[in-house]
């Protein structure tokens, strides 16, 4: 959810923003302001995502209430006046909304702010997983190596060991697929049969229930059992 607030000195444009937002599942509405000294403490007290900000306002201008809260939430302006589009866009507002606001016009720019916070935890997991790595005991007795989770292609089961795949290079390792399946981060990595894992940012493609990985030769098999859970796994990044 994308918590936000409304600042408008007048009520009327205040409604209609406030009945868009109802119709948007993913915005939350925080609260409404008809005075942005009043919308700053708000801003101050409590998290707010985002802010549907009017330009030409009472004791401070749209502008100079960008310039206070100094990027703690992002911000739309809506305004009936073009020429501070410019200004705007410069102190990095999401966008600029001319009124009246038509509700497709504001879907679109709500979007915007969905696509950036996402991309934002996208590449916060990516460092997460650059830094993240397993110390795993080897068959070697008393021998422990560390595998970085980014290298990692995928994970083979082969009955009391697993197999790491990373880097053109195969480690056994004295585990369980259980103990992989909870201590993997699910956004990176995903079970497909009972006796694979695999990083999901090396996949190029699937063909019937054959799963093709980056630099791999032999294609690894969707089971059954775990088609469903895959196919929810890629719709999101599914195209046409």
């Amino acid at each position: 959810m994308i918590s936000c607030i409304v600042v408008d000195d007048e009520q009327h444009a205040i409604d209609v923003l406030v009945h868009f937002i109802k119709q948007v599942p993913f915005l939350e509405l925080r609260g409404t302001s008809t005075s942005p000294l009043q919308a700053l403490q708000m801003v101050n007290a409590e998290k707010v995502d985002l802010v549907f900000l009017d330009v030409q306002m009472p004791d401070i201008s749209g502008i100079d209430f960008i310039k206070a809260i100094n990027g703690k939430c992002k911000v739309i302006l809506t305004t009936a006046y073009s020429e501070f589009a410019a200004e705007g866009f410069e102190l990095e507002v999401v966008d600029y909304l001319l009124k009246p606001v038509p509700f497709p016009r504001f879907l679109k720019a709500v979007q915007r702010v969905a696509d950036s916070i996402e991309s934002r935890a996208e590449s916060s997991q990516v460092d997460m997983l650059e830094d993240d790595y397993l110390f795993v005991k080897t068959e070697a007795k008393g021998k422990m190596l560390r595998i970085n989770l980014q290298d990692i292609d995928y994970i083979e089961s082969l009955k009391n060991y697993v197999a790491f795949h990373y880097n053109g290079t195969r480690t056994l390792a004295l585990l369980s697929m259980k103990e992989l399946d909870d201590r993997l981060p699910v956004r990176h990595f995903m079970r497909v049969n009972r006796s694979f894992i695999i990083a999901l940012r090396r996949i190029t493609g699937v063909e019937g229930n054959m799963i093709r990985l980056r630099n791999i030769d032999t294609p690894i098999v969707l089971g059954d059992t775990y088609r469903a859970a895959f196919m929810e796994k890629m719709k999101g990044k599914l195209m046409g």
